[in-house]
């Protein structure tokens, strides 16, 4: 029966130094052959992989950042993971670090300040190589932090021209209130604005709908209808049942998120209602089902998946130290026009 493979009496791990004992070799080549390091000589290099394979030894990151005062861990706080919107841009983010040597350290805010500023204290501890944000709303004591860290920082999903500050994104703002045009074009005056959530983002398109709505002359608070509770299918339906309900009638229904609007859609099967015909409906962020809908949900398309590739790709080179040309990059959007309005 083969022996045992020696472990750190404190841990239990594997460490480096059984990996060398095992291979016959110093514990310094051992950390150069793991890291690909040329000068090793290619046999050395087969014979510790071996060994490090044999004994199960995985490389302690934390101990190798503070060896080599450099991480390749990337620290990136988004809201909710639930939401299809920040799994596409988590996504384009791995893609993007994980060829370059960095992987990420996720945390998740659930909307809350409070949880941010903690989660933000627990992992810069882990020294962090780089830090990726959502959005530009957050505690002074998390900015402070920031700040205070030297970390490189990009944030998420909004834009900004503030000097210092580095982002990728599109404006809430705008988009919503392309939308609204759009529905004020097809002819319609009285036009809801549904949402839920009530984080930032959604209430920058919360403002948006109210510019172009007031230029119209057109505003009444009757027609906003918020609600603190999570995004969801089921909660679309309730909200449309409640606003096709008032008097008078709203001839469109612009929902905050895709999954408010599809919800909104099945309440309208169920009810016998159509769209547009009697009421129209739009979305927000052209989610996954929304062209499958009956009828297809008329949205707004937003680039998370290529916020996600452009935020990781500036992070790369601030974490490199190289100079950027642009510390903001705006995105877009598209207006997706279909038949549900």
């Amino acid at each position: 029966m083969p022996p045992s493979p020696a472990r750190s009496r404190a841990t239990g791990r594997v460490t480096l130094a059984d990996v060398a004992a095992a291979a016959g070799v110093s514990p310094i080549t051992v950390s150069r052959a793991l890291r690909g390091e040329r000068a090793v000589d290619p046999d050395l290099v087969a014979r510790v992989k071996a060994a490090a394979q044999r004994l199960g030894y995985v490389p302690d990151p934390a101990a190798r950042a503070l060896a080599s005062h450099h991480s390749t861990h990337v620290a990136l706080l988004i809201p909710m993971l639930s939401n299809a919107l920040f799994v596409d841009l988590l996504e384009a983010v791995q893609r993007t670090l994980r060829p370059a040597g960095y992987q990420t350290l996720i945390g998740v805010t659930h909307y809350d300040p409070g949880e941010e500023e903690q989660l933000l204290r627990e992992q810069l501890l882990h020294r962090p190589a780089g830090l990726l944000v959502t959005g530009l709303d957050r505690s002074e004591a998390t900015r402070a932090l920031i700040r205070g860290s030297g970390v490189p920082c990009v944030h998420l999903m909004e834009t900004s021209t503030a000097p210092q500050l580095h982002c990728v994104g599109f404006s809430q703002a705008d988009a919503a209130a392309a939308m609204t045009r759009h529905l004020l074009g097809r002819g319609h005056r009285r036009i809801a604005f549904a949402a839920a959530q009530l984080d930032p983002r959604t209430l920058q398109r919360l403002d948006g709908w109210r510019r172009e709505m007031r230029l119209a002359g057109l505003h009444a608070p009757t027609l906003e209808w918020v609600h603190p509770a999570p995004s969801s299918l089921a909660l679309g339906a309730t909200m449309f049942e409640q606003i096709v309900a008032q008097a008078p009638p709203v001839e469109a229904i612009f929902f905050c998120n895709d999954d408010l609007a599809q919800g909104a859609l099945l309440a309208a099967l169920r009810l016998g209602l159509s769209v547009p015909k009697q009421v129209a409906v739009a979305g927000f962020n052209d989610l996954t089902g929304s062209e499958q809908m009956v009828p297809p949900l008329s949205t707004v398309r937003t680039p998370r998946a290529a916020i996600g590739t452009a935020a990781a790709g500036m992070l790369l080179a601030m974490m490199r130290g190289e100079v950027l040309a642009d510390t903001c990059i705006d995105l877009g959007y598209e207006l997706v026009v279909r038949q549900s309005t």
